[in-house]
C-alpha cells in the first residue's frame, strides 16, 4: 500500500482532532522531550515529510533545523532555531546518537503513529472478528478460517483507506497468497502442512500490510504483526472511547435493533425446529455448538480475534518501515584475497561432481564394492550430507558478498564469475542429493521426514537459480522473489497432499512386489484413504480401521471440516474397514509388513524411519 498521508491528516485541524501534535504527526505522549526542548526555544519541532514510498522528501532549511534542535535538546537559549555548534574534542551532551538512544524523529520514523482515529467501520469489522473467532474456531479449523478472515481483512482495509495509503499490486500479491494459503485447511486433513501453510499466510498478510521489499524489509516485516499488537489495542481503546462519546443515541439503537432481532430469532426458530425436523437438524448444521464448559476456551479465541484484527488496522494505518532497518556491508577484500578461497571450493565442488555423474551412469557397483555399502544405505549416506552443503553454500554466497570487492566493473565481473559458478555447482549438488533420496525411498518407501526434507532440497535449488537470474539481471526483486518461492513451495506442499502422496507412493511399491509398512500407513491422516482404499484385503481393513474410528468418534462441524474428511467418510461409508478389522487382527497382520515376506502370520520390512 503506498504510504502517502491522506489530505484529511496534513491539515492542522485534522490533526488536533486525532490528538497528533500540528506539524510532525507524533502524539504529545510519545515527544514529550521533544516538544518540551520546542518549547524552551520557542520553536515547532515538525518532522520530515512523507512521500508514496515511505522515505522522507527533503524539507527547508529552516525547518529541517528546528526539528533537530527540538529532537536533541540543543537549542540555544536565545530562542534562535539553530543547534548548537559542536565544541572540537568534546562529547555533546544530550546527543541521543552518542547516549545510544534513537532520537524521536527517528524512532517515530521506523515505528511511525497513525494520524487518524480509528473508522467506525474497522471497529465494526474487529468485532465481527473476534464474535466470528469465538464461535467458529473452537471446534477446529477448515473454512472456518477464510470466513474469520475476511472481517480482519475489512478492518485493515477501512483503516487504510481513512489513512490516504493504496493498494500497490505487491500488497494485493501478498494479500492474494495469504489467502491461498488458508484454502490448505480447508481442503486437507493432515496438520503438517496446514501448520506451515497457517504461519505463512501470517507472514503474508503481514508483508502486505507493511509492504516491504529488501532482505531485512521482508525479514522483519513478516513478523511486524506482532509488534503491532500492543499499540494496536491501545488505539482501539481510543478508538472506542472516541466513538462511543461522539454517538451515544446510535449507539443505544444498535443495541436494541440487535437485540429485538436476536429475540425473533430465538423464539420463531424455535418453533419452527419443533414443527419440522428436517428444518432442525439444518439449524442444528449452521448454528456453533457452545457450552459452558468451552467458555474459557471461547473468551481466549476472541481475544485473539479482536488483538489481531486490530493490530492488522493499526498496522495498515501506520506500518513501520523496516526497510529503513539496514545493515552496512562489510569492508571490501582484495581481489585475489576475496576470489582465492572460492576458486579452491569450486574445484572442489567440481571434483565431487564428477566423481557423482560417474556414479549415476553406472559406477555405482564400483562404488559398492569400495564402500561395502548396499545400495539404499549408500543412498540414505549422502542425502543428508548434501543437504547441509546446499544450506552451508547459500550462507557461504551471502558472507562473499558482504565482504566483496567494489572497485568498478571489473570487480563487478569477477564476483558475479565466481559466485555464479559457485551457484551452478551447487544446483548439481542439488540434482544429486534429490537423486539419492528417490533411491532411497525407491528401497524404503515414503515417510513424512523424507518427503519433507526433499521438498526442502528442492525449494534451495529454487533459490540457487533465482540467485544466478539476480547476478544477471539485478537484485532489487531478489528478496521478494525469495519470499514468494517460499510461500508458493509451501502452497503447492498443501495442494498435493502429502500424506496422500505417501499412501500412493507405498501401495505401488506393493504392487510392484516389494514390503509395505502398514502400521506406518494407519498412522496417516485422512487424505490418505483414496490410496489405501486400493489396497487388498485384509491390508486395506488394516490400514484404515484406525482412520475410521478416528473419523467416527469426531464430529466437527461443516465449517471445521476439510474436504479430504468428507471425501475419506464417504470412501468409508460405501465400504467400512472395520467390518474385517478383527479378521485382520487375529491373523497377525496388523502390524508391520506384506504377506508376500514368505512366513504365515508374520510381517517384514526393513523400515527406516529416516
Amino acid at each position: 500500500m503506498s504510504d502517502q498521508p491522506s489530505e484529511a491528516s496534513r491539515r492542522p485541524d485534522a490533526s488536533k482532532a486525532s490528538g497528533l501534535s500540528k506539524a510532525s504527526d507524533v502524539p504529545a505522549a510519545e515527544s514529550g522531550a521533544a516538544a518540551e526542548a520546542g518549547a524552551t526555544s520557542g520553536a515547532q519541532a515538525p518532522g520530515p515529510p512523507v512521500d508514496a514510498e515511505g522515505t522522507a522528501s527533503s524539507a527547508p532549511d529552516s525547518a529541517r533545523a528546528r526539528a533537530v534542535a527540538a529532537s536533541s535538546g540543543t537549542a540555544q537559549a536565545s530562542g534562535t532555531a539553530g543547534p548548537a555548534r559542536p565544541v572540537p574534542g568534546q562529547r555533546q551532551q544530550g546527543n541521543p546518537w552518542q547516549q545510544g538512544v534513537r532520537p524521536p524523529v527517528a524512532r517515530l520514523r521506523l515505528h511511525p503513529v497513525p494520524s487518524i482515529p480509528v473508522p467506525a467501520g474497522t471497529l465494526w469489522s474487529v468485532l465481527a472478528t473476534a464474535l466470528l473467532s469465538a464461535i467458529l474456531l473452537g471446534d477446529g479449523l477448515g473454512p472456518n478460517l477464510l470466513i474469520v478472515v475476511v472481517p480482519a481483512a475489512l478492518a485493515a482495509f477501512f483503516a487504510a483507506l481513512h489513512a490516504g495509503r493504496r493498494p500497490r499490486p505487491w500488497t494485493l500479491t501478498w494479500a492474494a497468497g495469504g489467502l491461498a494459503l488458508l484454502a490448505v485447511p480447508a481442503l486437507r486433513d493432515a496438520g503438517w502442512p496446514t501448520f506451515l501453510a497457517l504461519v505463512s499466510a501470517l507472514a503474508l498478510g503481514s508483508l502486505a500490510l507493511h509492504g516491504s521489499r529488501s532482505w531485512m524489509g521482508i525479514l522483519l516485516g513478516s513478523l511486524g504483526l506482532f509488534g503491532s499488537a500492543v499499540p494496536g489495542v491501545r488505539w482501539g481503546w481510543r478508538g472506542l472511547r472516541s466513538q462511543a462519546e461522539a454517538s451515544r443515541a446510535r449507539w443505544g439503537t444498535a443495541v436494541r435493533t440487535t437485540a429485538v432481532a436476536v429475540v425473533l430469532l430465538i423464539v420463531f426458530g424455535t418453533l419452527f425446529a419443533g414443527a419440522d425436523a428436517a428444518f432442525a437438524d439444518l439449524l442444528g448444521n449452521l448454528i456453533p455448538d457452545v457450552s459452558i464448559e468451552d467458555g474459557p476456551w471461547r473468551f481466549f479465541l476472541f481475544l485473539l480475534g479482536l488483538v489481531g484484527a486490530l493490530a492488522a488496522a493499526y498496522a495498515a494505518a501506520a506500518p513501520a518501515r523496516w526497510d529503513e532497518v539496514t545493515v552496512s556491508p562489510g569492508p571490501a577484500r582484495g581481489r585475489v584475497e576475496w576470489a582465492l578461497p572460492l576458486i579452491v571450493l569450486n574445484l572442489l565442488f567440481a571434483a565431487f561432481i564428477a566423481l557423482q555423474l560417474a556414479v549415476l551412469f553406472g559406477g555405482y557397483d564400483k562404488v559398492l564394492e569400495e564402500t561395502d555399502l548396499s545400495y539404499a544405505e549408500y543412498a540414505r549416506q549422502g542425502f543428508w550430507q548434501l543437504l547441509w552443503a546446499t544450506l552451508l553454500t547459500l550462507l557461504v554466497i551471502a558472507l562473499a558478498l558482504r565482504w566483496a570487492p567494489r572497485g568498478g566493473t571489473r570487480d563487478r565481473t569477477l564476483v558475479r564469475g565466481v559466485l555464479g559458478a559457485l551457484c551452478v555447482l551447487t544446483l548439481v549438488v542439488v540434482a544429486s542429493a534429490l537423486r539419492r533420496m528417490d533411491l532411497y525411498v525407491d528401497a524404503y518407501g515414503l515417510t513424512r521426514l523424507r518427503i519433507s526434507v526433499a521438498a526442502m532440497e528442492l525449494w534451495l535449488g529454487v533459490v540457487l537459480v533465482l540467485i544466478i537470474a539476480a547476478g544477471v539481471f539485478g537484485a532489487r526483486l531478489l528478496p521478494r522473489a525469495v519470499a514468494v518461492s517460499a510461500a508458493v513451495g509451501v502452497l503447492a506442499f498443501g495442494l498435493v497432499s502429502p500424506d496422500g502422496l505417501i499412501a500412493e507412493q507405498n501401495v505401488q511399491r506393493y504392487e510392484d512386489d516389494k514390503s509395505i509398512d502398514i502400521d506406518y500407513l494407519k498412522s496417516l491422516s485422512a487424505d490418505a484413504v483414496p490410496a489405501l482404499d486400493k489396497l487388498p484385503e485384509p491390508l486395506r481393513s488394516c490400514a484404515l480401521a484406525r482412520i475410521e474410528r478416528d473419523l467416527d468418534r469426531s464430529d466437527e462441524p461443516w465449517y471445521a471440516t476439510s474436504w479430504g474428511v468428507t471425501r475419506a467418510r464417504d470412501i468409508l461409508a460405501e465400504r467400512s474397514a472395520l467390518e474385517r478389522a478383527n479378521e485382520c487382527e487375529r491373523s497377525g497382520r496388523y502390524g508391520t509388513g506384506s504377506e508376500r515376506d514368505g512366513v504365515d502370520g508374520e510381517f517384514y520390512d526393513p523400515y527406516d524411519p529416516y
